[in-house]
């Protein structure tokens, strides 16, 4: 079956109908309750971006998922982008494999290279490198986490001998990896040449470019013996404002695209949903809109939907995710399910990954040390 969730950039943004701009710590307990929302009106996915710089709170993603994971039971908790080029591989094995075991599997994430360029000197990294950095950085931290003890030399980080990642990953399995990308062919060369998942961020595109992106993940996930083109396993972005009738969700959402950061000041919202996923309208121009989408990249996994940014309040924001949840998601759900050929994949769990594992086994390497050094014995003396 198909995932449908949402995605959170964390935007600390001014409400263009009143002037007020919410604290950070309004805007991290805001996104709490947004996720929990999301589990009670069922959807299968809360993810969240990470940024380092205002106007922006999620700084420590894995942080505020180990904290829904303690208030939620059945929700996944997932990045929108989790930065490979700037953190440390070893530390991003470590982080998310304590979140797995945290939140007893309910886990994956998607590696991105962010959109922010000053990120990059501010963690001691060139921008010039940021596809190089995003390949070897994955490499490593795709060993990390299938190999108890790793042997490294890279070009971006000291070398590492007989270095072991702890936690291991829960029941010996690895997170699913999303690899996320909006207009970079070899972010699509990688997730299909692991094959891992790809997520086409295609809130700001034309359905054009995102059908390209997909059909190259495709087309080499096929080449590289995953299996044929149609398994491979694709993500969309999308972006949503309901309600009951199209001309008070136009009225009612105009001043936040107007103003909104990324795109306020620009092209008019009505061309602005012609040309991108945005759909602002009725609950069933929403369904109809995105149950077409599979005209265009296929039968695929996973659906995220941004809903809360532009400063629209906590309240509204929750008020749409109830339409999300009760009216819109039921429907693409039963939709999208028409004429799915039987070998397409569903979307990946943890449960389902054990599985073709052969099942869950413990993965704890039980080395013989001392608790100060981390030195074997033999080799303190």
């Amino acid at each position: 079956m198909m995932q449908f969730g949402i995605f959170t950039v964390g935007d600390v943004t001014p409400d263009p109908t009143t002037g007020r701009t919410p604290t950070e710590n309004e805007r991290i307990k805001a996104t709490i309750a947004i996720a929990r929302k999301a589990e009670e009106v069922g959807l299968d996915v809360f993810a969240t971006g990470e940024h380092h710089n205002p106007p922006f709170v999620p700084s420590s993603p894995t942080t505020t998922l180990a904290f829904i994971a303690a208030q939620t039971e059945r929700i996944l908790l997932s990045t929108s982008t989790t930065l490979i080029t700037t953190n440390d591989p070893v530390k991003i094995a470590e982080d998310y494999a304590t979140l797995q075991h945290l939140a007893d599997g309910r886990t994956d994430l998607m590696m991105g290279r962010g959109n922010t360029g000053p990120v990059y000197p501010w963690f001691g990294k060139d921008i010039r490198q940021g596809i190089n950095l995003a390949i070897e950085n994955y490499a490593l931290l795709h060993r990390l986490w299938r190999e108890d003890v790793v042997d490294w030399e890279g070009k971006f980080r000291t070398p590492l001998q007989g270095f072991t990642a702890t936690p291991r990953p829960l029941d010996g399995v690895p997170p699913f990896v999303w690899h996320g990308s909006i207009r970079t062919p070899e972010i699509a060369e990688q997730a299909a040449y692991y094959g891992d998942g790809y997520f086409h961020n295609n809130i700001f595109w034309p359905i054009e470019h995102t059908q390209q992106m997909v059909a190259l993940y495709r087309q080499r996930f096929e080449h590289y013996g995953h299996g044929t083109a149609d398994q491979a396993i694709v993500g969309l972005g999308g972006q949503v404002f309901m309600r009951k009738n199209s001309q008070d969700a136009r009225r009612e959402f105009r001043p936040y695209f107007d103003n909104a950061p990324v795109y306020g000041h620009g092209p008019s919202m009505e061309d602005f949903t012609a040309q991108t996923p945005l759909t602002v309208g009725s609950p069933q121009e929403v369904i109809d809109r995105y149950a077409a989408m599979r005209d265009h990249v296929g039968d695929y996994q996973r659906q995220l939907f941004l809903m809360d940014h532009a400063g629209l309040p906590l309240k509204t924001v929750l008020e749409q995710l109830d339409i999300l949840g009760e009216e819109v998601v039921p429907v693409l759900r039963k939709e999208l399910a028409v004429g799915r050929p039987a070998h397409v994949p569903d979307a990946p769990t943890h449960a389902a990954l054990v599985a073709r594992a052969g099942g869950a086994h413990d993965a704890t390497v039980y080395a013989p040390a001392d608790d100060v050094t981390g030195a074997s014995p033999v080799g303190a003396r």
